[in-house]
């Protein structure tokens, strides 16, 4: 496969609650990770649920960082895809599930692409 990209599907139980809860910590919390391992930043958007829960996603050059919270269970599912070689998927990864301060981080990666005889067009 030529692979284009590197999507990690974050699994993040055990996650402190009030963190999961809280918009302007999860958005500087996604904001920093990005810039902490070299992604660009060219879109935001965010939204506070009632009575709880966050979704936010960071539109970066290299493609997107995005969360879905659920304080109430703490959880939140992520979601971080890079195409490229500057931007470092798996420490952003991990920066985010320690600024969650998670205790039971799940990481799984895909590798995304064509089939070698799509990518040379047969």
């Amino acid at each position: 496969m030529d692979v284009l990209g590197c999507h990690l599907l974050l699994e993040l139980k055990d996650c402190n609650s009030e963190l999961l809860n809280d918009l302007s910590y999860i958005r500087r919390a996604m904001i920093e990770t990005a810039q902490d391992v070299g992604a660009t930043i060219v879109g935001e958007s965010f939204h506070h649920f009632s009575p709880q829960g966050v979704t936010g996603i960071l539109a970066i050059a290299e493609s997107h960082i995005s969360i879905h919270t659920w304080p109430e269970y703490g959880y939140a599912a992520a979601d971080i895809f890079s195409c490229g070689t500057s931007f470092r998927p798996r420490e952003a990864a991990n920066k985010l599930a320690e600024a969650l301060e998670c205790r039971n981080p799940e990481i799984k990666e895909i590798q995304r692409g064509l089939a070698v005889q799509e990518a040379v067009g047969l």
